[in-house]
């Protein structure tokens, strides 16, 4: 296909599209995490062929933090998340895990990033979260926050102050369409 067509063309006609049915059927509950990592592994080594017939940033179609938070070593779903938003084309800036607020913020701060994803596995650790989003709204009032985890769910993350739960990667991936894209408008909480 890169002999007849553009990488760029080739990413939304073809690669995109195919993610997006990968992540459809997830939902549904016709495919499983296995199947879903397995895609995303196969469509990260379909990128690395595009992006070496592509300018340097050409695929960038946003920046993202994420971070699993203070207290928190538990960075499966991160992991997860960034590999798929990596495949749609977004820079993902991984912080790793038991992150630090103030290195949270900063980062998002210095790099002007408009979406931060916070990850947090255990009870104990969820004030970290919260902790990390009021710095956030304090010093980059333009970042829009999503978070997830085993822990989480949409009421909890309301009251915590985030713009957006997530309860799986494609949810990642659709938020940072509207975000970055327009795409469908995901309603905030």
């Amino acid at each position: 296909m890169l002999e007849t067509m553009p990488p760029l063309e080739l990413i939304e006609r073809h690669l995109i599209p195919a993610l997006n049915a990968v992540g459809d059927a997830y939902e549904k509950g016709t495919l499983f995490l296995p199947q879903l990592i397995a895609a995303a592994e196969s469509a990260k080594l379909c990128f690395a062929e595009v992006k070496k017939r592509m300018p340097e940033g050409s695929t960038a179609r946003g920046k993202i933090v994420l971070a699993t938070v203070l207290g928190d070593i538990h960075d499966i779903g991160k992991n997860i998340a960034k590999t798929v938003l990596e495949n749609y084309g977004y820079q993902v800036l991984d912080l790793g895990k038991n992150v630090p607020p103030e290195t949270i913020a900063l980062t998002c701060e210095r790099e002007q990033v408009r979406l931060c994803g916070l990850s947090a596995l255990m009870t104990t650790t969820v004030p970290s979260m919260e902790a990390t989003i009021r710095l956030l709204r304090q010093r980059c009032p333009d970042c829009r926050v999503m978070v997830g985890g085993a822990v989480l769910n949409a009421d909890y993350a309301k009251k915590i102050g985030a713009d957006w739960y997530c309860k799986d990667a494609n949810a990642d991936v659709k938020i940072a369409q509207f975000l970055f894209d327009r795409g469908e408008p995901v309603p905030t909480l």
